[in-house]
């Protein structure tokens, strides 16, 4: 049998990526109709950090002598962490899984747009074309204004704002800066910005219910951020990158199956609009790292 291809190892591990953090989302979502937020957060932080230390021990590469410029992108991408984990599990508490996880989708289009206004990073009028009809695409998704809009939506729009920030900080972070490191600070801000909010707030029994899903909910983040670090050294990223859409079959699947959601017609078309145009700017990138 012929080996797999790193670009094929890595579409794989692109996958299962996106497939661990769309079931660590409908842990998520299914726990918080028992816990307050912050708890949920919380314990699930705390759980999180725990074996994310462990497996960094196992896999060794911790290191957090950093020169002073790089303290300062990781914790801009820390504070960026805090913020996207904060509105975007509070939009995904009251919207369907599949809607908030489409929106996501224009994340490849925000990072190319503000990379190319921040840092003067190339930006063609395809790509620019793309990413407008990109933006309209998610406007479809969201469509203020219209019966059955839901305004937490906004929430998962500033999760996108934040995540871009993180993610432009992590993209002009050195080289040599380690990524278990990175992902370990980050979980740690997390769990601390959690830890203030359940100061004081409410706080509810765990039932073993609610136990078992934390604990899937941990399993799954873990694996979903050990599974894109991988990812990230495999392969052409060209290649790799629009794999990610996946996330969208689960969020689909898992949202009709558990939840008995399914985005409508309208949401689907501009569901298609936003994973097109992402899609594009992945294929027009490649062929200019190629050039």
């Amino acid at each position: 049998m012929r080996a797999l291809s790193d670009n094929m190892r890595g579409a794989l591990l692109m996958m299962g990526s996106m497939a661990a953090f769309v079931f660590n989302d409908a842990c998520m979502k299914v726990v918080l109709k028992d816990l307050p937020l912050f708890q949920a957060i919380l314990l699930r932080g705390l759980a999180t950090v725990f074996f994310m230390v462990l497996v960094s021990h196992w896999l060794g590469g911790l290191d957090f002598r950093l020169p002073r410029r790089d303290w300062f992108l990781v914790t801009l991408r820390t504070l960026a962490d805090v913020g996207a984990t904060y509105f975007f599990i509070t939009a995904l508490r009251e919207m369907p899984i599949a809607n908030i996880t489409a929106i996501l989708q224009v994340l490849p289009l925000t990072v190319t747009l503000t990379g190319a206004m921040l840092f003067g990073e190339p930006l063609g009028w395809r790509r620019l074309v793309a990413i407008m009809i990109g933006f309209a695409g998610v406007m479809i998704i969201v469509r203020p204004g219209v019966d059955g809009f839901n305004s937490y939506a906004y929430y998962a729009l500033i999760a996108v704002a934040f995540v871009t920030v993180r993610d432009l900080c992590a993209r002009r972070l050195s080289a040599g800066v380690s990524s278990v490191t990175i992902a370990l600070i980050g979980a740690t801000g997390v769990v601390i910005f959690a830890a203030i909010g359940a100061v004081g707030g409410e706080w509810e029994p765990v039932s073993g219910k609610s136990a078992a899903l934390l604990a899937g909910a941990t399993f799954f983040i873990i694996g979903g951020y050990l599974f894109s670090v991988m990812t990230m050294r495999l392969g052409e990223i060209g290649f790799i990158a629009p794999f990610r859409y996946t996330s969208l079959l689960w969020a689909l699947l898992l949202g009709f199956v558990v939840f008995g959601d399914w985005p409508d017609g309208v949401t689907m078309l501009g569901i298609a609009i936003v994973v097109a145009m992402g899609a594009f700017t992945f294929y027009r990138e490649r062929q200019i790292a190629r050039r």
